[in-house]
């Protein structure tokens, strides 16, 4: 019950949001963490450790990835090099 009151905070911050920059989500948000140059973040729901990487544009946000940390560190290993091949790899960036 408490991880989903927490997703569903991060819905609500994100939708009442008029982020104008990277910095104003990570302001906005201290779990927030830029995981590349573009627009994409990793978000850290510290309860059951869950992890949603989501990529905003101007209209929306979508949810690439989420899972918890344990499977967030089998792909990803902490590394941005690595997440950045991710997204390149589906097709997110080029």
């Amino acid at each position: 019950m408490k991880l989903s009151k927490a997703i569903d905070k991060l819905i609500m911050d994100i939708e009442s949001s008029e982020w104008k920059s990277k910095l104003e989500v990570m302001e906005s948000r201290p779990d927030a963490d830029r995981v590349h140059s573009d627009i994409f973040f990793f978000f850290d729901i510290n309860i059951h450790r869950t992890i949603i990487l989501i990529a905003f544009n101007e209209q929306e946000a979508e949810i690439l990835w989420a899972g918890n940390h344990a499977e967030y560190d089998s792909p990803f290993k902490g590394k941005k090099r690595i997440i950045e091949t991710w997204l390149r790899n589906h097709g997110k960036i080029k």
